[in-house]
């Protein structure tokens, strides 16, 4: 993919939308993360009752954008939490690959698709 996002221009973008409606009284971190799991639900019901391969076909422009849509508002509440909590998600997801190399090491995941816990 390659591509660099700019995590404070977006950030600023959603605060600015959220600010001139008067809309962070309602912002707590339960509330975006109840939001948050509402589009993750909204984009696994794009491919709910499609085949693997229909799922995979990334030249279907219909479901191509309906996923990008959803992805946008799961980005942008994603963006809203980690904010209000002050984490920063490169550094956490850097963490997380770390933790995540040391429970599924490659010799006994590779290929499989077994939880850590049943190595």
């Amino acid at each position: 993919m390659g591509q660099v996002i700019d995590v404070e221009k977006v950030l600023k973008r959603i605060n600015d939308f959220s600010n001139e409606r008067d809309w962070n009284q309602f912002h707590s971190i339960k509330n975006l993360s109840m939001a948050l799991s509402v589009e993750s639900s909204e984009l696994v019901e794009i491919y709910q009752w499609i085949s693997e391969d229909e799922s995979n076909d990334i030249s279907n422009e219909i479901i191509k954008n309906k996923a990008r849509e959803e992805l946008a508002d799961i980005f942008i509440y994603l963006l809203k939490i980690a904010s209000k909590m002050d984490i920063d998600l490169e550094t956490a997801a850097l963490e997380k690959l770390d933790l995540n190399e040391v429970k599924y090491p490659v010799d006994k995941s590779k290929g499989n698709s077994k939880k850590y816990s049943e190595f």
